[in-house]
C-alpha cells in the first residue's frame, strides 16, 4: 500500500511561497497542489508580507463519507 493510501483525512501543508501579493500566492498556491497530483484542498490561511506569502493548505485525501483508500485492502507492509 502506498504511502498516501494510509493518510485517513488530509495533509496540512506551511509553507512561504515567493510571490507579488496574495493573488498571486493563491494562484502559486494552487499550482503546488495539483503538480503534486492533490487536486482535492482548500487555502485555509494566508499572509503576504514583504516578498512572499505564508500559506497553509489542507489537501483532503478522504474527506468524510469518501471512500476510505486504506479499506481497499493491501498489506500494512506493502
Amino acid at each position: 500500500m502506498e504511502a498516501k493510501a494510509r493518510v485517513v483525512d488530509a495533509l496540512d501543508i506551511e509553507t512561504f511561497l515567493i510571490c507579488e501579493n496574495e493573488e498571486e500566492g493563491r494562484r502559486v498556491s494552487a499550482g503546488l497542489m495539483e503538480s503534486m497530483g492533490l487536486s482535492d484542498f482548500d487555502l485555509v490561511y494566508i499572509h503576504h508580507e514583504g516578498i512572499g506569502a505564508r500559506v497553509r493548505i489542507r489537501a483532503y485525501i478522504n474527506r468524510p463519507g469518501d471512500r476510505y483508500t486504506w479499506l481497499e485492502g493491501g498489506e500494512i507492509n506493502d
